[in-house]
């Protein structure tokens, strides 16, 4: 099976210039936690409502700080006709839940998700989660005070 048959096609897109306050409302009106960044070039980079968290209001700054401030700008990505068994390998091997789907003129095509790949393929979902929930070295866990 591949990609296109269980991607997202209608994708939420944000720029550099949104401010984090309106990815926050886009991904809360449209129940996701992701969105692809793009400006006048094309895909730019991507932001998570982790990212937002983590990157913008733990070191104090507002709702007003820019997307193109916060996101990630490696960009991780898969193709839409490769298939979903070695895309979940893939997302497992770099820790992720999500990624950009471009076509071979590499345009954006849609978001999978490794749900979407559960949905498809319980099997290698599984094992792309396995990967995905390992702790990250030297990560540290602290109880809430």
């Amino acid at each position: 099976m591949q990609i296109a048959e269980i991607m997202t096609r209608n994708v939420h897109l944000a720029r550099p210039e949104n401010t984090l306050h309106e990815a926050a409302v886009m991904m809360a009106d449209h129940d996701i936690g992701f969105l692809p960044v793009a400006d006048e070039s094309g895909l730019v980079g991507t932001i998570t409502d982790r990212d937002i968290v983590v990157r913008a209001i733990a070191p104090g700054r507002d709702g007003e700080t820019l997307v193109g401030d916060t996101m990630s700008t490696s960009v991780t990505y898969c193709f839409s006709d490769e298939q979903v068994e070695d895309v979940v390998r893939h997302m497992g091997a770099l820790q992720v839940r999500r990624l950009a789907v471009l076509d071979r003129h590499n345009r954006l095509a849609g978001v999978v998700s490794l749900a979407d790949a559960a949905r498809a393929a319980p099997d290698a979902a599984g094992s792309g989660l396995k990967e995905i929930v390992e702790p990250t070295e030297g990560a540290t866990y602290r109880p809430l005070p």
